[in-house]
């Protein structure tokens, strides 16, 4: 369905493997790392909003620390089934990602960690996440050693 208007989420590759290609790998987010990491951004947001209030000179710093935890909270409850459902497939030949895209191994430019997550980064610039991963070091191996880079 090509529906430009669709509110449709894709969560899984979508392109049809071509002929002889064959997939390597299924990336998935993993769901205890997704709340480990909205647990320490809403560590960051409490302290965050408690500084800000202390330093206007507001009496009650504490509600800092209570609209962080509830701006936060409320954010990772209502994105944790959409992003914990995305999946990547590696094949020997592509990088397929949600919905409809591809990348060619050989677009690959850079693969990199960001906490989590790891950044495949095109030769034309283009930047792709895959986050949540269970260990993104390993995840970003996989890619490397598809790639044929060491």
């Amino acid at each position: 369905m090509d529906d430009p208007i669709s509110t449709r989420a894709d969560f899984v590759p979508e392109t049809p493997l071509e002929p002889g290609e064959r997939v390597l790998a299924e990336l998935h987010p993993a769901r205890a790392t997704y709340w480990r990491e909205n647990a320490w951004l809403a560590a960051f947001a409490m302290a965050g909003g408690m500084g800000i209030l202390w330093g206007i000179g507001n009496p009650h710093v504490w509600t800092g620390a209570v609209g962080g935890l509830l701006a936060i909270s409320v954010r990772a409850f209502y994105l944790a089934s959409d992003e914990t459902r995305m999946r990547w497939d590696l094949t020997d030949r592509r990088l397929l990602g949600p919905g409809r895209r591809a990348i060619a191994l050989d677009n690959i430019a850079a693969v990199n960690t960001v906490f989590s997550a790891v950044q495949v980064v095109t030769v034309t610039g283009d930047k792709h996440l895959l986050k949540y991963q269970p260990d993104a070091r390993a995840t970003k191996a996989r890619i490397d050693a598809a790639r044929g880079q060491a």
